[in-house]
């Protein structure tokens, strides 16, 4: 004798569709997560930067991806340069927070290493420590006065116990960084090198920032605090009097005219 077939309303069948769909959520809303396409990661980067750091041509997921970097100027800016070859990154959640990995064939001797952790009203980007070389050209791609000067030659960036903080609308920098201009040379002076240059970065209640020269016929110095989110920077460029006319474009560019020197303020 046939049995009759059981109701779609019966409450064992009920429950049996709810485990189902919810199987199928749950399995839907994984693979969006593992599988996510590294355009969303480029996306939310260039987000996050108005527009200044791009990752172009963007493989992999957000988790494991490679992308090349692209530095502009920002919305309405035609400026723009990228760094040589691919960057690859790894990112991995640990404990109410990612851990990142980036590598760069170009400027990472050993992977730049860091930990974001989000805040009610921001997120907080420690740095471990290491030290970095990059191409200064790069720099051209983020418009005034940089498009300008066209800048040649490495940066050195080491850090030690940096961590970045931002929140609503501020940023806090604890920890140290210093950026090393070596054998710097530009499309404004027949003087190649011009010099080599330090800038540190000193965090704590007022971060601040000191530029110095190391040596070179161009000679720079200054200093700076973060105020808010804004950097306030005065400093000074002058020449050394036997290469005061192979500088004097490159003087009447980054800054404002006073006699022989030149007085560079930001912000």
């Amino acid at each position: 004798m046939l049995r009759p077939r059981a109701s779609l309303r019966h409450p064992a069948a009920v429950a049996s569709w709810r485990w189902a769909l919810s199987g199928a959520l749950i399995g839907l809303v994984t693979a969006l997560v593992v599988y996510a396409p590294a355009a969303w990661l480029a996306a939310a980067v260039s987000g996050a930067t108005l527009g200044q750091v791009e990752l172009i041509e963007a493989r992999g997921t957000v988790w494991t991806g490679s992308a090349r970097l692209l530095l502009t100027g920002g919305a309405g800016s035609r400026d723009s340069a990228i760094l040589p070859g691919r960057m690859d990154w790894r990112l991995r959640p640990g404990l109410l927070a990612l851990n990142l990995q980036v590598t760069a064939g170009c400027c990472t001797p050993t992977p730049l290493r860091g930990r974001l952790t989000p805040r009610q009203d921001g997120v907080v980007l420690q740095v471990a420590d290491g030290a970095t070389q990059w191409p200064a050209a790069v720099l051209s791609g983020l418009g005034t006065p940089w498009n300008t000067v066209q800048a040649e030659g490495s940066l050195r960036l080491v850090t030690q116990n940096l961590s970045l903080e931002w929140a609503g609308g501020r940023t806090a920098v604890s920890g140290r960084a210093e950026l090393t201009a070596l054998s710097l040379s530009s499309r404004l002076s027949t003087l190649k090198p011009m010099g080599s240059y330090r800038m540190t970065l000193i965090g704590g209640n007022t971060a601040s920032l000191e530029l110095a020269t190391l040596e070179g016929s161009l000679q720079l110095s200054g200093s700076g605090r973060w105020v808010g989110s804004h950097l306030r920077f005065e400093g000074v460029a002058s020449a050394q009097p036997e290469h005061e006319a192979a500088l004097a474009n490159l003087l009447n560019i980054i800054g404002r005219r006073e006699g022989t020197r030149s007085i560079i303020t930001w912000g």
